[in-house]
C-alpha cells in the first residue's frame, strides 16, 4: 500500500506479556495526511490474527478512546490479535474533517491497508465497530474479500442503510444491548433476521438483557461475548496463548 508509518511512540511492556503498543500516525487522507491511532504487534507470534476497530459517530463525540472501542479492543488483544484502533478524520488530532461516512470509508480502508502492510504474515482479518464504526465497518468487509470475522456492536440500523448485506459474505457477531434507547434492540433483532448468509456463514446474536447503548456497567459481559466468539473460531486453536 502507498500509505507510510510515522510511528511517534513505542512502549514496550503493554498490557499483555509478549505485546508492543505502538502509538502512530497512519497516512490515511488524501494528500498523506494524517490519524492518530493506537496499533499493538505481538511479539511471539508473526502470523497473529488482525483487527480495525472502527468508533462511534465523530459528530457525536465518538473517538479511539470510546470506553466501548476499548474494551472491544482490550479484549482482542488479550486473546493474542495484532489490533489498530484510530480516529477519524476531524477527531482528535486527526487531521480533516467529518466527510458523511464516505471519507471515513477511505479513512477505514487505509487503515486496514496498513495493518495488513505491518502484518504481512498475518493467518487472519477481522473487523469490528461499535455503533457508527459498525455501520463503516460492514461496508468495508463488503468490499474487502480477505476479512473473514467481524464483531459489531450495536449498529446503528435504524440511522443508516444496512441492505448492502445482501447477503452477508462471512461470518460475524452482532451484540446488542436490549435497553438500548438510541439502538432500539427490536430494530437490530429485525434486521437480523432479514439478513441473509453465503452458504457456509453464520451470524451469531447476542441481546444482553440490561445494557443500554454503550454497555455502561457491562462492558465485561461485552468482553465475554467477544472473548467466546474468538474461542469457538477454528483459527484460534493455532494461536500460541
Amino acid at each position: 500500500p502507498s500509505n507510510t508509518n510515522t510511528t511517534t511512540t513505542k512502549k514496550s511492556g503493554g498490557a499483555v506479556a509478549g505485546v508492543v503498543l505502538v502509538g502512530v500516525g497512519v497516512a490515511l487522507l488524501t494528500g498523506g495526511t494524517t490519524a492518530t491511532a493506537v496499533a499493538t504487534v505481538p511479539t511471539v507470534d508473526p502470523g497473529a490474527p488482525i483487527v480495525l476497530l472502527l468508533h462511534p459517530h465523530p459528530l457525536h463525540g465518538g473517538t479511539m478512546n470510546n470506553k466501548v472501542v476499548y474494551t472491544m479492543f482490550k479484549t482482542f488483544v488479550d486473546n493474542g490479535f495484532a489490533a489498530l484502533r484510530f480516529n477519524f478524520r476531524g477527531v482528535g488530532k486527526s487531521q480533516g474533517e467529518y466527510a458523511d461516512g464516505e471519507g471515513e470509508l477511505t479513512d477505514a480502508a487505509y487503515a486496514l491497508d496498513w495493518l495488513q502492510h505491518h502484518n504481512e504474515t498475518t493467518r487472519s482479518v477481522w473487523i469490528a465497530g461499535f455503533s457508527f464504526g459498525s455501520w463503516v465497518a460492514m461496508q468495508l468487509l463488503m468490499r474487502r474479500p480477505e476479512v473473514e470475522r467481524f464483531v459489531c456492536v450495536a449498529p446503528p440500523v435504524n440511522m443508516f442503510d444496512f441492505s448492502f448485506l445482501a447477503p452477508c459474505p462471512t461470518s460475524g457477531l452482532v451484540v446488542q444491548g436490549a435497553n438500548d434507547t438510541i439502538v432500539p434492540a427490536h430494530d437490530v433483532t429485525e434486521i437480523i433476521d432479514k439478513i441473509e448468509s453465503h452458504r457456509g456463514t453464520t451470524l451469531e446474536y447476542q441481546l444482553h438483557p440490561n445494557a443500554d447503548h454503550f454497555f455502561k456497567g457491562y462492558e465485561e459481559e461485552l468482553a465475554e461475548s467477544i472473548r467466546m466468539y474468538i474461542n469457538n473460531w477454528d483459527g484460534i486453536h493455532d494461536l500460541p496463548i
